[in-house]
């Protein structure tokens, strides 16, 4: 079978495929489709419905992060594979290519879900965490030479530009070329190989499409590419570009938890540390994630004080038990009652009621321990004098030895101007599909599509 390369651009859209001419030649060669976004459209379930062709009540990854109800944690960001409730694609291929007599090796690069997945090849960011709170940042491999192996061609990851203030180019630069090492591999490239290339995903929160220079990040990505686009010609691999949102402007963010605690409905605990989500004492939380808000309700009386917030400023659309069923959020993971924000709107997850009293963690980028998203972790406080310099200050004491915070995080989400997690309706603002071979018939796709048009490429 002919290998294939299943890249995931994040936020690219019809509407600035043409600035991206590598891409776009990808698509002149082929063809190329609006994708119809699952709800909600954020990055773990537009990929596990990729992945699954399921929806969200079918494959259980409601969003970025939900609450675990049998300990009461909120935890976001989670990688291992016995998440999804669904069959991956890539274990249904090995499947039927072993059903036909054929062997079938499978990479992924830096998709979600990779811990534990059923791939012969797996890379994954993964810092190492220190007993005395330090942490180093680190990628995670299946087999376990191959990390050793990509930074010594390669260099380390740069992970302090996948995610936080600097959060830019040379993540994607990096999981590019680290594709190409992978698909250039002495015993032949994967018959599949799944690469994420995040770039479009920074300055698009942080400025909102409306202030971005699509010219210059469009650009960026499309020359990332050009490693990985050059080492799957060599070997013969045909290259599909897939999606999971697109971006769009916002101007004020929606504090539901702080709703529901003026209401008597959330609770949290003072202490050493700032204020912490009481989530056993909270009748409602909300677990916030850019422009979907999950609340879990421990009382089903306790519902139409939640519902009673659907006329709340920035809320676009409100729906309980089985209405969830309507955007394909029916299950037990998802929120008794689910909130969907204006198209100008995005949820916060701030909980509480004076900055004075924030948890430490909320000024800092610290994505497993907020019990919500936090897109302000893209940027420095602009508040802070001389943040270099506070900077440096912090990780000194940490190589000393010192317990610090790199408390950089600013707690105003006015300074967030882009979001995402509802579909869009303009046909070129919809994340794009690039394939080859015979077009779809359909002129917009469902992203839960993309599992079978995959499979139809892997058994030709």
């Amino acid at each position: 079978m002919q290998p294939l390369v299943l890249l995931n651009t994040v936020g690219l859209t019809s509407r600035h495929l043409e600035l991206a001419p590598r891409l776009s030649a990808l698509a002149r060669a082929g063809w190329h489709r609006p994708l119809i976004e699952v709800v909600p459209a954020v990055t773990c379930t537009a990929q596990a419905s990729m992945l699954t062709g399921k929806l969200p009540q079918e494959h259980g990854i409601v969003g970025n992060g939900w609450l675990y109800r049998d300990t009461m944690e909120v935890r976001f960001w989670q990688q291992s594979n016995r998440l999804l409730q669904a069959e991956p694609l890539y274990v249904t291929a090995k499947r039927q290519a072993e059903a036909r007599g054929q062997q079938f090796r499978s990479a992924k690069l830096f998709w979600w879900f990779n811990q534990g997945a059923a791939v012969d090849i797996a890379v994954t960011p993964k810092p190492h965490y220190g007993a005395d709170g330090n942490k180093a940042f680190d990628i995670l491999s299946e087999p376990e030479p191959w990390a050793g192996r990509l930074k010594r061609a390669i260099g380390e990851f740069p992970f302090h530009t996948f995610w936080g203030p600097m959060a830019g180019l040379p993540s994607s630069q990096w999981i590019a070329r680290a594709a190409a090492e992978v698909l250039r591999a002495e015993d032949g490239p994967p018959d599949l190989t799944l690469v994420y290339l995040p770039h479009l995903d920074y300055d698009t929160q942080r400025l909102g499409p409306e202030g971005c220079d699509w010219k210059k990040l469009v650009g960026e990505l499309d020359a990332a590419c050009d490693p990985l686009l050059e080492a799957a010609k060599r070997v013969g691999a045909r290259v599909w570009v897939v999606n999971e949102y697109a971006h769009v402007q916002v101007g004020r963010s929606v504090r539901l938890n702080a709703a529901l605690r003026h209401n008597g409905l959330l609770a949290a605990r003072d202490g050493p540390f700032g204020e912490q989500l009481d989530t056993f004492g909270s009748p409602a939380l909300a677990v916030c994630d850019h422009q979907i808000a999950h609340v879990y309700v421990r009382e089903p009386r306790d519902v139409d004080a939640v519902l009673a917030l659907k006329d709340f400023p920035g809320v676009g659309r409100v729906l309980a038990g089985e209405e969830r069923r309507e955007i394909g959020l029916a299950h037990s993971r998802a929120g008794d009652v689910v909130f969907l924000s204006k198209p100008d709107a995005w949820f916060e997850y701030r909980f509480w009621n004076e900055d004075s009293r924030a948890p430490d963690y909320a000024r800092t980028v610290d994505i497993h321990r907020k019990p919500g998203y936090d897109p302000c972790e893209l940027f420095v406080d602009p508040a802070l004098l001389w943040p270099k310099v506070r900077f440096a200050r912090r990780k000194l004491a940490k190589m000393l030895g010192f317990r610090t915070l790199f408390d950089l995080t600013p707690l105003n989400a006015g300074l967030v101007r882009g979001s995402h997690g509802l579909p869009v309706t303009d046909p070129q603002d919809r994340p794009v599909l690039i394939g080859d071979g015979p077009p779809p018939a359909d002129a917009a796709i469902s992203q839960c599509a993309v599992r079978d048009l995959v499979l139809q490429v892997l058994t030709v």
